[in-house]
């Protein structure tokens, strides 16, 4: 197994060899299965990316264009632990981090005493943990009991997908994703405006602190929360910024066509480090990547 590629404190760790998986076999549900939580935004053209002085050009937020969509349907939410495990509960299905037995998971998580594991050496805050997956988020000594309404994590986009064909959905294009977290805003840096913390409130699950010593969990949280804990854009969407990184349907780069587009940062981001908690921001991952702080919503078409 190669090193793994890690970019950025909150993106997750990628450099598994690449494996299909098949999700042809799960069974579909028609109607969509969920679709009564999901909110029907009328499309139209928008402006997407940034070239502003906290953008990643490296990244392809820029330039800054005019793209129309067409009306669609997104999640108000990501798709929770309880979610994930009716998937789960109906279908048998083992993710990805299940099949391969480990997973990554942020060090700051695990107890003092958790044994040593193999890192990753430029960011030796991430740790492959036997026995991380969704059920178990930090390793074979934790589960999502009391977490059933945070985001699934410890998902790969092929799992991702394989959800979405279980409820008769689709994962979101990067445009469709950006247009519906903006909330109707045009050009500002998060959901409700351009001020990280306006007026001292806090607005999204970030790390406050610094990363990634001490976290002073000012907005509550130290790892994810649930997936409503912060209040809604315009739109009616949660949490579209920060808590956890969520999949797209894109290729990060349509011309390599290795890594599969990531959206809105996670709980690990911090200014200090990783500004990829704006509406703008994207990350690149191998389709197979499975981390702590990687989980997704559904769309479907108007």
């Amino acid at each position: 197994m190669t090193e793994p590629e890690l970019k950025s404190c909150c993106a997750p760790p990628t450099g598994r060899a690449a494996r299909a998986v098949e999700v042809d076999a799960v069974e579909t549900c028609d109607p969509p299965r969920r679709a009564g939580d999901l909110v029907r935004l009328d499309g139209g053209e928008f402006l997407m990316g940034s070239e502003d002085a906290h953008a990643y050009p490296g990244d392809g937020e820029g330039p800054v264009r005019a793209v129309r969509l067409e009306a669609f349907r997104i999640s108000r939410t990501a798709v929770s632990n309880v979610e994930f495990g009716e998937f789960v509960a109906a279908t048998g299905y083992r993710t990805e981090a299940e099949r391969w037995g480990w997973s990554f998971v942020f060090a700051g998580l695990l107890p003092d005493d958790f044994p040593p594991t193999r890192g990753v050496a430029a960011t030796p805050w991430w740790r492959q943990v036997e026995g991380a997956d969704w059920r178990h988020p930090e390793g074979p000594g934790s589960d999502v009991d009391e977490r059933g309404d945070h985001p699934v994590v410890h998902v790969s986009w092929s799992d991702a997908r394989a959800y979405c064909a279980w409820a008769g959905l689709r994962l979101p294009t990067e445009a469709e994703w950006e247009y519906a977290a903006r909330g109707g805003l045009a050009g500002r840096a998060f959901p409700w405006g351009d001020e990280l913390e306006p007026g001292g409130r806090h607005l999204m699950n970030v790390w406050q602190g610094e990363f990634p010593r001490r976290n002073t969990r000012a907005d509550g949280w130290l790892g994810t929360c649930p997936v409503d804990a912060f209040p809604p854009n315009g739109f009616g969407l949660h949490n579209t910024t920060g808590n956890a990184w969520e999949w797209c349907a894109d290729w990060f780069d349509p011309g390599h066509r290795t890594r599969r587009s990531a959206r809105g940062g996670s709980y690990l981001c911090h200014d200090s480090y990783c500004r990829r908690y704006r509406v703008s921001a994207r990350q690149g991952l191998t389709p197979d990547s499975t981390t702590g702080n990687t989980g997704f919503r559904c769309a479907l078409d108007a």
